[in-house]
């Protein structure tokens, strides 16, 4: 589903950001990205959803190169940066049908989505309030909402659970698992190690830009916890 190949983010004074990296999320699998503060884990989310442009290597959804079939790539995933751009100017119900507009989402199908996603995370009486008026947890809430509507085959999240109070959290996970069940894949970044070590099928944790382990997440956590595993691993890095 997504194949990052060598992948380099170089900024200047020849400082990367992210420097080779290869990682390939499978249909089905909710892969999880981690990593301190600063390791690179943003700035490979938007050069996969196509808002960063990269100095080396491939990215490719679906067999889609990010590069040369930007517009085929984007018609099969969404992507939620870690702090959404809004317009408080709308009302909930008028920016998810501007989204289902520019993603020419039929009508009926629409309001079906809407309907559905809206009700699960109990957003559906606010959505004919201005978005300036919500609360930050409402916020990511209609946000995901839109993403959601899209049914993507791939969904990128960087950071989905900041904000959302324990119901949403839930509601969220049960949409992963239900996404990945017909074929979808998700790949997100997150600080909440219970969160990843429960949740994902495979993990990805990066450092200062390189990536220091990949695999299943049982293979990685063992028999400690993926809390240990982190610190050990970063223990080792700074040691060598």
């Amino acid at each position: 589903m997504l194949r990052i190949n060598h992948f380099s983010k170089q900024y200047a004074l020849g400082r990367y950001a992210v420097q080779d990296l290869t990682l390939h999320v499978a249909p089905g699998e909710i892969y999880g990205f981690l990593g301190h503060n600063g390791a690179g884990k943003s700035t490979t989310l938007r050069a996969v959803a196509g808002v960063l442009d990269f100095t080396e290597g491939e990215i490719a959804i679906g067999g889609h190169s990010i590069r040369t079939q930007p517009v085929e790539a984007k018609r099969i995933m969404a992507f939620l940066p870690d702090n959404p751009d809004l317009y408080d100017f709308l009302t909930g119900i008028q920016y998810l049908n501007f989204v289902a507009d520019i993603c020419a989402i039929p009508a009926d199908t629409r309001t079906a989505r809407i309907r559905q996603y809206a009700d699960a995370f109990a957003l559906t009486g606010d959505l004919g309030s201005p978005i300036g008026s919500y609360s930050h947890g409402m916020k990511q809430k209609l946000a995901l909402v839109s993403a959601l509507i899209r049914r993507p085959r791939l969904l990128l999240l960087d950071e989905p659970f900041v904000g959302l109070d324990p119901s949403a959290a839930y509601t969220l996970k049960q949409m992963l698992h239900e996404l990945c069940a017909e074929g979808g894949a998700v790949f997100f970044s997150t600080h909440v190690l219970e969160v990843a070590e429960k949740l994902c099928d495979k993990l990805a944790i990066l450092k200062n830009g390189r990536l220091i382990e990949a695999g299943p997440t049982a293979e990685i956590v063992g028999k400690s916890n993926l809390e240990e595993v982190f610190l050990q691993l970063e223990r080792e890095e700074a040691a060598k």
